[in-house]
């Protein structure tokens, strides 16, 4: 096949497709994309669709949609990239939406938040999976097991900041393949020897030039509405705060959806106290049953930061534009990165630097979703939490057993009947209301 063989309409039938079986983290989602686009349609080599992939792990914010814009962008331009980018996000932002209204108005009801605490333990548990999972492929030598360890332990014990972590984590596999240490040195050079229709693509100058517009055209999308809010509401008004911190946390976020959800759900909890500890697994149950980003739970935390602090706006109204505003600044940001980067990043397909610069930030990450793992299992399993010696504890009298017991099940249906994901979130949710029904919670 060649390039010239995939027409436009192809394309987005094809990007709508992935979009619609986008379920399963960022994972799943990857998954999902490599099997559709290199081993079945055959567009792009694995090789090429690998290096793409480790450039978006080195960029803040969720990888598979700005993996899903990479590739349209080498297929078909700006205009590829736009679809492909806003297609993965479209279905789960309508989702998310629609469960947040639901939330905020039905939340209170006692099978809705029976369903909601049931969901909270299979995504305990999903998380934990995702220690597991991504600790198998990235810890594969001592070096990078020392670099998840100190990412845990300078999160969970010290609280360094978060961007810290992760820098650092990127320097020193940056200068450790610099050097020639061999556990910094990654190939990702293997992959069919089969054509595919992204082989023998170049970077025009056309192709380089509408990127560079793009770019701009982003960062003014961006921005503008952020410096609008400020000057118009003032910097303690709602929406000006989900304007800025979730414009900061396209920034600063870096290593992956799960690395997003730590920062998010500690300064969100924590410092703007928009919501509770268990609200924030409720919206990451959310984002666990729809398609789309992990991610797109920032739109139901500004959702519910927004209906919480209305002013003279109606609950539902504040909410709406606050949970759109979030993934407003959320995603734009993305766009940004690929369509300012990737003319840059394909030219380095063979750096051995950023390769493992990349390996060193996944194992940090490993110990970055550890963090977030206990961080989840202390919110749900407990219900109060007290600080020793700047950690945060819990509370062992305050064990919820229902919650034990349900987030136990969900680990033992992932980790020993190989549940898919949909089936245990769904399991755990009907308990969750069979609970509620039958007096236990």
């Amino acid at each position: 096949m060649s390039e010239h063989q995939i027409s436009f309409s192809d394309a987005v039938r094809v990007w709508a497709r992935v979009a619609a079986l986008s379920f399963g983290g960022p994972a799943g989602q990857i998954a999902v994309m490599h099997r559709i686009l290199v081993e079945e349609k055959r567009w792009i080599p694995e090789a090429r669709f690998l290096h793409a992939l480790n450039y978006c792990m080195l960029l803040p914010g969720p990888e598979a949609q700005q993996l899903a814009t990479y590739i349209g962008w080498l297929m078909d331009g700006v205009r590829g990239g736009l679809v492909a980018g806003l297609l993965f996000i479209l279905p789960g932002m309508i989702a998310i939406m629609a469960l947040s209204y639901v939330y905020a108005l039905f939340g209170s009801v006692g099978f809705v938040s029976a369903f909601f605490f049931g969901l909270k333990a299979a995504v305990l548990a999903i998380v934990i999976e995702a220690v597991v999972r991504v600790g198998k492929r990235a810890l594969k030598n001592r070096v990078m097991q020392a670099i998840a360890a100190g990412a845990f332990l300078a999160l969970f014990v010290f609280n360094l900041p978060f961007p810290l972590v992760i820098l650092a984590a990127g320097v020193i596999g940056y200068l450790g393949a610099a050097r020639g240490n061999n556990a910094f040195l990654v190939s990702n050079t293997h992959g069919s020897a089969e054509a595919t229709a992204l082989d023998n693509k170049t970077i025009s100058p056309t192709m380089l030039s509408g990127a560079r517009r793009a770019a701009l055209i982003a960062a003014i999308l961006w921005l503008l509405p952020v410096a609008s809010l400020l000057a118009w509401l003032g910097p303690d008004h709602v929406f000006s705060q989900i304007a800025v911190f979730f414009s900061k946390m396209a920034i600063v976020t870096f290593g992956g959806a799960y690395a997003v959800l730590a920062y998010v759900a500690q300064q969100a909890v924590d410092n703007f106290h928009w919501l509770q500890p268990g609200e924030m697994l409720d919206g990451l149950g959310m984002a666990e049953t729809t398609p789309g980003p992990l991610v797109m739970v920032l739109q139901f935390v500004g959702f519910m930061g927004a209906f919480r602090e209305a002013g003279s706006l109606s609950p539902i109204l504040a909410g709406t534009l606050g949970g759109l505003l979030a993934t407003w600044v959320t995603f734009a940001p993305c766009f940004l990165w690929i369509f300012l980067g990737a003319p840059h990043i394909e030219r380095l397909r063979e750096n051995k630097k950023i390769a493992g610069a990349l390996s060193a930030i996944t194992a940090a990450v490993v110990g970055v979703i550890l963090n977030l793992a206990i961080w989840f299992a202390v919110h749900t399993i407990f219900a109060q939490t007290m600080n020793w010696h700047g950690i945060n504890v819990p509370v062992l009298l305050s064990l919820n057993p229902a919650a034990l017991a349900l987030s136990l099940g969900a680990a033992y249906a992932i980790f020993r009947l190989k549940g898919g994901m949909l089936q245990v979130l769904a399991a755990t949710a009907a308990a969750g209301v069979l609970a509620h029904l039958a007096g236990v919670i």
